[in-house]
């Protein structure tokens, strides 16, 4: 029965990886043109807002799905499935799946493009390109018309961004908003945690080389564990 129930996950992953890379894109682009299009375009947003509402469902009915045919109880799925579950509450969140759904089509060759280290790299990168795009947008849409705000532009929260995705933190612009303090939070929390895993590969990465550098060439020519 396990088994099965694995055959019929993969099966709706696979159908559903595509649709859900577009329904993620789609989000993306009418979440910025609800924020950074003036007011007065009423019919953008209105379209806008009804892409965003359509790509929610499209994630909601996956997540739904897919603890349906796990064969798990709620709780149990919600706690191994935490991101899926933070995409589906999150809206900032959504274009991550861009990331995941790549890294799945990536797993679907025999054969990887890019060794491991430089996935990670990659795959941190998008990521923080993705989150930081996002938390710009969602820090700008919270921001912009408060009392007392510092981050009034568009451009104001991309530097906002950056500041925070890289743990620096000048304090020039900060957010002032209960709801933009909090999506503060969860940029803090995934920028240590992009830099920790980019960090953790790069050192991973240059204490294999080190090794291999210290081993040295093989002596006359001859191939390690040729014979003498």
């Amino acid at each position: 029965m396990h088994e099965v129930s694995d055959e019929r996950r993969q099966r709706w992953e696979a159908l559903t990886e595509v649709p859900l890379l577009i329904a993620s894109l789609l989000f993306l682009a009418a979440y910025a043109v609800h924020v950074l299009v003036p007011p007065t375009e009423s019919w953008l947003h209105g379209i806008a807002l009804a892409v965003i509402g359509l790509t929610w469902l499209c994630f909601a009915v996956d997540y739904l799905v897919r603890m349906a045919l796990s064969g798990l109880p709620p709780l149990r799925f919600l706690r191994s499935n935490w991101l899926h579950t933070l995409v589906l509450v999150l809206p900032m969140l959504r274009p991550l799946r861009l990331v995941q759904i790549y890294a799945a089509l990536q797993r679907r060759r025999d054969r990887p493009r890019m060794e491991l280290y430089a996935r990670v790299v990659a795959y941190a990168g998008t990521s923080a390109l993705l989150l930081g795009f996002t938390g710009a947008l969602a820090v700008y849409q919270q921001e912009r018309y408060a009392p007392g705000a510092s981050i009034l532009t568009f451009g104001d929260a991309v530097w906002w961004t950056c500041e925070t995705l890289t743990t620096i933190g000048y304090g020039d612009v900060v957010p002032v908003t209960p709801m933009g303090r909090s999506i503060a939070a969860v940029v803090m929390a995934f920028g240590l945690t992009l830099l920790g895993a980019v960090t953790g590969s790069f050192s991973s990465w240059l204490i294999q080389v080190f090794e291999r550098d210290e081993k040295g060439p093989p002596r006359n020519g001859s191939s390690p564990g040729a014979p003498q």
